[in-house]
């Protein structure tokens, strides 16, 4: 089904929609329930896609985005792709080669957005402290910039 409104849109010509109110009206109409947008620094930087791009591998990037999609298109999602982590945040849980994982916290903004605040790789069972509070600095600020 994907492939087809996709095939669909693109040899039609499909632009992306200007105004918010037809963006949420075209966002309806692809399917997607929310859409994911890039937490943005004071200085402009976007770190959830730097560290994506940063990613050595293509299928990692790939299984990540795949797992965000899922996210997009079927919000709320539960466990095994997403789980709540308290304070309104929530985690993206992707399983990458080689027996790693990757994870990408979002929080649901006032416009119903999925914004992606931080992506790391796991490297313990447990989420690192600081990689939770790195997320919430980051929500606060997107918070306050909103």
């Amino acid at each position: 089904m994907y492939q087809l409104w996709y095939t669909d849109l693109v040899e039609k010509g499909y632009e992306s929609p200007k105004t918010p109110d037809t963006r949420s009206r075209a966002l309806e109409k692809q399917g997607k329930r929310i859409q994911a947008i890039f937490f943005r620094t004071e200085a402009g930087g976007e770190p959830v896609r730097a560290w994506l791009k940063g990613l050595p591998s293509n299928e990692d990037r790939k299984r990540i985005g795949e797992d965000i999609k899922t996210v997009e298109f079927g919000w709320p999602v539960g466990m095994p792709v997403c789980r709540p982590l308290g304070d309104g945040l929530y985690e993206v849980r992707t399983t990458l080669s080689q027996n790693r994982i990757a994870r990408v916290f979002f929080y649901i903004d006032k416009k119903n957005q999925m914004i992606l605040l931080h992506g790391f790789i796991k490297k313990k069972q447990r989420t690192p402290g600081e990689d939770m509070e790195l997320a919430r600095r980051n929500k606060s600020k997107h918070q306050k910039g909103n």
